[in-house]
């Protein structure tokens, strides 16, 4: 199956310039023979740079494993993967490390914050590991979007959940990756600091440019994203723009109503 992200999203060479990752015929599958399991099955998706996607599917869709596929940290059956125009599937595993920590930004349910260090450090652990000193204005900018300039000293066990979630947000985007990919990034916080975390997110895809793909199966998340991607049975079946929580927790029933009926 061949969705109709390809066709609104890809339109030739002159087209290229606004994708920042894309999927071609892309295969996942697990085991061999009778107990062979398909993930992603013949995947073709274009990720418009600049703007915030949602991935949404019910579980077992693959919405997981395609972004773990466009991120490059799963590897492909078949098919091919790219950032920008590098292809990254078939890359050695060093050049696939370099390629994540200087390229992309990941964004976790666990915040993944070291105790010991403060906010301001471990938003540029990743930079320091690196041997890069981050750039000054840009960190400033980033810190100012998601309001942490008076916690930067604090450690994360003096922070809130969501004020640790949004340092996390604040790691991924001082690197100025090309592409931030978040697992559920929500998924461990409160009504009240998950909006504050996606409000930061939106923000930055409008105030700094951020490309940003989001794995979710909450529609109050997913309307604050551009565009979301619907996954069953390891296929994209269908895609909404400008959604709004309503009109996406609608499509999820419809979905809900298909798989009762099939």
């Amino acid at each position: 199956m061949t969705s109709a992200v390809t066709i609104t999203r890809h339109g030739g060479t002159g087209g290229r310039t606004a994708v920042a990752a894309r999927a071609r015929q892309v295969v996942k599958a697990y085991g061999s023979g009778e107990t062979r399991v398909v993930a992603l099955d013949t995947v073709d998706v274009d990720i418009a740079r600049g703007q915030f996607t949602a991935i949404m599917g019910p579980s077992g869709s693959g919405k997981s494993t395609l972004m773990h596929c466009l991120a490059g940290l799963d590897t492909v059956t078949s098919g091919q993967i790219y950032l920008d125009d590098t292809e990254i599937t078939g890359l050695k595993d060093k050049k696939l490390t370099q390629l994540r920590r200087d390229r992309i930004g990941f964004i976790f349910q666990a915040f993944n914050l070291l105790p010991t260090l403060s906010a301001l450090e471990n938003i540029t652990l990743p930079m320091d590991i690196a041997g890069r000193k981050p750039d000054k204005g840009w960190l400033a900018q980033v810190v100012e979007t998601v309001g942490l300039a008076d916690r930067l000293k604090h450690r994360p066990g003096q922070l809130s959940g969501g004020q640790q979630q949004r340092v996390a947000v604040a790691r991924a985007l001082a690197a100025r990756p090309e592409i931030i990919f978040g697992d559920e990034p929500t998924g461990n916080l409160d009504s009240r600091a998950g909006a504050e975390v996606l409000g930061f997110l939106r923000r930055s895809v409008d105030e700094l440019g951020q490309t940003i793909v989001m794995v979710t199966h909450d529609p109050v998340a997913a309307s604050y994203a551009d565009r979301v991607l619907y996954l069953a049975d390891g296929r994209i079946v269908d895609e909404m723009f400008k959604p709004t929580a309503d009109s996406v927790l609608d499509r999820m029933k419809d979905f809900d109503a298909r798989g009762r009926t099939s």
